[in-house]
């Protein structure tokens, strides 16, 4: 339990939206509303990265 903690906040932004994207990729969403969806979780996180936009999370999974 505490490991899993530990581990979420260890989480980078990156990693984070890599993760997310595979778990709602494989709830069927498409990637409009992946992204969508991903850019209103990032500021409820412990530490809020800067916003991004649409692009910018895509190029954190695609490259």
């Amino acid at each position: 339990m505490v490991l899993d903690v530990l581990a979420y906040f260890d989480e980078t932004t990156e990693d984070y939206v890599r993760r997310r994207h595979r778990e709602l990729q494989s709830q069927g969403l498409r990637n409009e509303a992946i992204f969508e969806r991903i850019g209103q979780e990032l500021p409820h996180r412990a530490v809020r990265p800067p916003e991004l936009s649409a692009r910018q999370l895509r190029r954190l999974v695609y490259g």
